[in-house]
């Protein structure tokens, strides 16, 4: 399912926080937001979701305007998961079965169930099923959100730095498993990050936001030490090792 961003414009506190934005994720696709600090990356996540509503411009799901849905639609749509999320008294399995609202009816049905728990088993969260999320470290609790946003079974995905409350293999292993749930069944997803070498390794797409404006939009492959030296304002070195792509600071 095609995603379109067209001339979003958005602001608050008397700026402008992003200055007409134009782009597609095709479906199968992962696209990775970058930039500086405070360039609008989240802002964008949540004007794509219709958290927040933009001055001009539209966001389309195969030609549907996202800010003409109602809640419970978008929610059939997409999944997002927040960069910070509140712990609740809850188990880890009810966490992600809140996932199934928009798709409940009188009653959770044994398919319901079944799809929980086969969230919980692919981010190997079985063993913390009944845990009160209230308990857990800030790692798990980002993966039981991740799994929540899974079991709405969206066509987009939305993940506001997926990985930033995870050590690095857990990193690892999250990024392997979206990369392979939006292959594999031809989702599109939308991340923000800030690790360059993990959004270029997990992507099939950047976006470099600069001063609230697409700086760069293209492969992994077309990103330049030189568009790197503008954005951030450091001098680097693009390497390839073992088939990865790596950028160093000099």
């Amino acid at each position: 399912m095609t995603l379109d961003v067209r001339d979003i414009r958005i602001g608050y506190d008397g700026r402008m926080v992003l200055h007409g934005l134009d782009f597609q994720v095709k479906q199968g696709q992962v696209l990775t937001i970058i930039g500086p600090n405070g360039v609008g990356k989240t802002t964008l996540l949540r004007c794509i979701n219709a958290m927040l509503k933009p001055q001009t411009g539209t966001v389309l799901i195969e030609n549907a305007d996202v800010f003409k849905m109602r809640a419970g639609e978008i929610a059939k749509r997409m999944g997002y998961v927040a960069q910070r999320n509140d712990a609740g008294r809850m188990t880890a399995f009810d966490a992600v079965l809140l996932g199934r609202k928009p798709h409940l009816r009188w009653r959770v049905s044994d398919e319901d169930l079944r799809k929980v728990d086969a969230a919980l088993n692919q981010l190997d969260l079985k063993h913390l099923a009944l845990r009160h999320i209230d308990e857990m470290s800030g790692g798990e609790l980002q993966k039981v959100c991740i799994a929540r946003a899974l079991v709405q079974e969206p066509a987009v995905l939305l993940l506001d730095e997926p990985t930033s409350s995870l050590d690095l293999k857990n990193q690892l292993e999250i990024l392997r498993i979206i990369q392979h749930i939006v292959h594999e069944h031809q989702l599109t997803a939308v991340m923000t990050m800030h690790d360059l070498n993990i959004a270029i390794r997990f992507s099939d797409a950047l976006l470099c936001l600069k001063d609230g404006s697409i700086f760069f939009c293209g492969n992994c492959d077309e990103l330049t030490a030189e568009i790197v030296q503008q954005v951030y304002g450091i001098d680097v070195d693009i390497l390839c090792h073992l088939g990865n792509t790596l950028i160093i600071p000099r």
